[in-house]
């Protein structure tokens, strides 16, 4: 990447599709040079559409649920001969089912992606910012963290980490120059619920969800407020994720059995 001295810079995981693509859209028509990074073949769609709009972009293929993989793009970010002025820690994955009935595999894969990805590249991205006294990073949590999540129940939790992580982070870094935001997206109109093979639950076929550039918009904006969390979407959205946060989790649970349990489409 040829090096801008008036262009921030900024890296979007999960670039390819959905949430992740938008909020790259969101930093190329806001003045940021890029660096994108997915596993999928979509993310050559994506670097052409964003060159589009100006600016340099440079694309990462990797599988951040290898840790090889995240360190090569932590490489690929220190290489760029400029500081990381944002970061939006946006990929991961979802599996509905059944918990005895679902992939083992599957799902540790998930909290590879979800988790460990997440929080391996959180970490060399917060070191560089903190000593550089400057940086924003944006999470992309759910409003899945907020309350159990039956039938996606490994998928919930790990958002739960996410949000966790992103809250804790913030107030370590709040000396440090480091701001750091939690995205919370309701239900949203990308590919997620049919990777996650959860179409047939009454959340997977919702025909209003949420579309994704109104999300990634609102995230982006709270992310240069240095807002803590943005609940996204539309206002329905976010009072649903609003309401879990307050609501026992016992009963929260039996509220979201009713929309996450396979074959409740059709209830």
């Amino acid at each position: 990447m040829s090096q801008s001295a008036t262009r921030p810079l900024a890296l979007v995981t999960g670039a390819s599709s959905g949430i992740g693509r938008e909020l790259a859209r969101q930093f190329a028509e806001n003045g940021f040079d890029l660096i994108v990074a997915a596993e999928d073949v979509e993310l050559d769609d994506a670097v052409e559409e964003l060159r589009a709009i100006g600016g340099a972009v440079a694309p990462v293929s990797v599988d951040l649920t290898k840790r090889n993989d995240v360190e090569r793009l932590v490489a690929a970010v220190r290489g760029a001969g400029r500081p990381l002025d944002a970061a939006a820690l946006n990929a991961g994955v979802g599996v509905g089912g059944a918990f005895l009935e679902t992939s083992l595999d599957a799902e540790i894969a998930l909290v590879e992606l979800n988790c460990i990805g997440t929080m391996h590249l959180a970490k060399r991205v917060a070191q560089d910012m903190a000593d550089r006294g400057a940086g924003r990073i944006l999470f992309t949590s759910s409003v899945a963290s907020q309350a159990p999540q039956p039938f996606q129940a490994v998928y919930g939790a790990s958002k739960a980490f996410v949000q966790s992580l992103a809250l804790a982070l913030r107030e370590e870094l709040s000396d440090r120059g480091v701001s750091v935001t939690a995205l919370l997206p309701g239900p949203t109109d990308t590919e997620f619920f049919d990777r996650a093979d959860a179409t047939d639950t009454r959340l997977g076929a919702m025909e209003q969800k949420d579309d994704p550039a109104l999300v990634a918009r609102q995230g982006f904006d709270g992310l240069m407020k240095g807002e803590a969390s943005v609940f996204a979407g539309s206002l329905a959205s976010k009072a649903m994720g609003r309401l879990s946060a307050v609501t026992p989790g016992p009963v929260a649970a039996k509220l979201n059995r009713q929309v996450t349990e396979p074959g409740s489409a059709g209830s």
